[in-house]
């Protein structure tokens, strides 16, 4: 574990901490954010966009990677970098998150109060033996269990891989959610066992680009005695890094209330990462406690509704407003990539009403570049020992 992660820098007044993830294709500058790539492609988006964006690592989705094309493809291919032209390091999830979305809805309709309908549930069973899904492609029923989530994970080869776990939403009380979260526990040995063992394929820790790193998962919801127990039972495990899963509440004074009761609960050094976070208010908050790594969907996502992130604007700029449809200044004057030197508001307002895919594509590379610079600035803050300030000055103006 210590030659997989080294703290560079904490800082004086927070958790805040700067460090290094050494993957086999190369290293990580944390705090973190890693884009989604879901189906092995970050949407509209080439490789070579997101070298250009400071891209350092992205994610592929174990679920839907599995049903299309199959790991088995991937594999042969020499694992998801060879597939994509993506040379640098990758994540992979478990699945686990799939097992809460199609059971119960995403968590953005969780915190809006939304939930999903009967009538759309893919989720037909979860036990102890792992979780019954129906395939959205086909019908077909699919039964992903601990060990086989590991072992599609090794097909795809990513560098940082997940145990499975169940992700349980809000709207379940607390004795649901202790025996989910003790049936997670039992799901994180077994899929550490089946990582740590040799099969017909791969090596132990190995999957088809090389060596690999494991996260055990962190449940509990948001209840602070279970959050309790179960960091402390994912860090009595071997895993290379620790995770923080499962409903983050159903307001944002739940999820920090959720960071704080893991954070003071974490005692060792490993990485951790936050698993669906992207509001730039939620990163400061998951930062401040010592977190390193960060996934959304939300940079890109927006992106490709017309919306723009800003440093000033929480609800970020809509291009389809028709008040930019006159504006001929530049997308930002002081961003350090071409695109957004080279295409003037105007013109996003006019790809959006015209419903033309470029539209979609550039605001996508604009968004990633707005998030690695920000966790850049981040970085920064706390090598210079004042991250706290930095917060407070981008929460007073991020309206």
């Amino acid at each position: 574990m210590t030659n997989f992660f080294n703290i560079k820098k904490i800082n004086l007044d927070s958790k805040a901490r700067t460090g290094i993830l050494k993957t086999n294709h190369g290293i990580v500058e944390t705090p973190a954010f890693i884009f989604c790539g879901t189906k092995a492609t970050v949407k509209g988006v080439l490789p070579a966009n997101l070298l250009e964006a400071n891209t350092q690592i992205i994610l592929s989705n174990t679920y839907h990677l599995m049903l299309q094309p199959g790991s088995k493809i991937i594999a042969d291919s020499g694992g998801l970098q060879k597939f994509t032209n993506w040379n640098k390091p990758m994540m992979t999830d478990s699945g686990g998150y799939q097992i809460f979305s199609l059971g119960h809805g995403s968590v953005s309709e969780e915190i809006k109060g939304k939930h999903i309908s009967e009538k759309n549930k893919s989720l037909l069973k979860i036990n102890e033996e792992g979780a019954t899904f129906k395939s959205y492609l086909n019908g077909d029923k699919i039964l992903l269990t601990p060990e086989k989530s590991i072992n599609i994970q090794r097909d795809l080869g990513a560098d940082l891989i997940f145990v499975l776990d169940e992700c349980t939403p809000f709207n379940v009380d607390k004795k649901y959610t202790e025996k989910s979260m003790n049936m997670t526990h039992r799901w994180a040995k077994r899929s550490l066992e089946s990582f740590l063992s040799n099969n017909n394929k791969f090596e132990s820790k190995n999957g088809s680009a090389g060596k690999q790193h494991l996260y055990g998962i962190i449940q509990g919801g948001v209840y602070k005695d279970l959050r309790k127990i179960a960091c402390e039972e994912i860090s009595s495990y071997d895993f290379d890094g620790l995770a923080i899963g499962g409903s983050l509440g159903n307001k944002k004074t739940q999820m920090y209330d959720v960071f704080e009761y893991c954070s003071s609960n974490i005692k060792d050094k490993r990485p951790v990462h936050v698993l669906g976070i992207g509001g730039l208010d939620d990163i400061l908050e998951g930062v401040s406690r010592g977190f390193d790594t960060f996934d959304c969907v939300t940079p890109t996502r927006i992106a490709r509704h017309g919306i723009m992130l800003s440093k000033i604007k929480k609800n970020g700029i809509n291009f389809n407003n028709s008040l930019y449809k006159s504006d001929h200044s530049p997308l930002d004057i002081e961003a350090d990539i071409d695109i957004a030197q080279n295409y003037s508001k105007s013109y996003i307002h006019h790809l959006f009403k015209s419903n033309e895919l470029l539209g979609m594509s550039i605001l996508s590379i604009y968004n990633i570049w707005f998030i690695n610079n920000f966790f850049k600035e981040i970085r920064k803050s706390i090598e210079k020992d004042n991250f706290n300030v930095f917060k407070k000055y981008f929460l007073n103006n991020f309206n």
